[in-house]
């Protein structure tokens, strides 16, 4: 989904139970440039799973996304690229995260409150997870990403794996349908492209 933020303090590692099966892999480990530099691409919103009414809503409305990470191996901040569609109508916005290395979070600052989510890394390098406030069983949330708009049975197994780990319900999962978006044969391609010059991958955006 668009990607919301939770604030949180503490350190995702401890949550991740590693005798938890579930947990074998996902996988929360500092951020380094080697990272930063896998960001760098398109990314989809395939599904997400949220406590907090406030981003619970959030997803509900989203009907499509997808982003763009710009990032800079040697600073500490990405700019997020994102493309949304919400009610029907295109929804575009750019701005920078902050990176913290250390605790291999992303954040970003809006009207004075640092909001910061957890970069969870599966198995298959297509695909991560964003966790948010993993340690408050009434607020946390878990959102899934892709390099292609439709993931594979593997990736969505990870990812219901990954719902179980941190103590989700699969009832509570939101997916976008992209198919139902787009048709049979129609999903836009995986491939980056600039921004301006063709972003037909949102039906109602429109860019000349």
């Amino acid at each position: 989904m668009a990607l919301h933020w939770a604030l949180e303090a503490l350190c995702l590692l401890p949550l991740l139970n590693p005798q938890n099966p579930a947990c074998a892999n996902v996988t929360a480990m500092p951020i380094t440039s080697a990272t930063l530099d896998w960001l760098n691409r398109r990314w989809f919103y395939i599904a997400s799973a949220f406590r907090n009414p406030e981003y619970k809503q959030g997803a509900q409305e989203v009907e499509a996304e997808f982003f763009y990470f710009d990032t800079y191996p040697r600073e500490n901040s990405v700019m997020i690229r994102e493309h949304m569609t919400i009610g029907g109508r295109c929804i575009q916005n750019s701005t920078f995260l902050g990176v913290q290395r250390e605790n291999g979070t992303l954040s970003k600052t809006v009207e004075d409150k640092v909001h910061v989510a957890h970069l969870l890394l599966l198995q298959d390098p297509r695909s991560f997870l964003l966790g948010f406030s993993l340690g408050d069983e009434h607020n946390r949330g878990l959102s899934f990403y892709t390099d292609k708009p439709e993931a594979t049975p593997e990736q969505l197994e990870g990812f219901r794996e990954a719902i179980r780990c941190v103590g989700l319900r699969a009832s509570e999962i939101l997916h976008v349908d992209w198919k139902k978006r787009f048709g049979e044969g129609e999903l836009p391609a995986s491939q980056p492209s600039e921004v301006g010059v063709r972003l037909k991958d949102l039906p109602s955006c429109r860019v000349s």
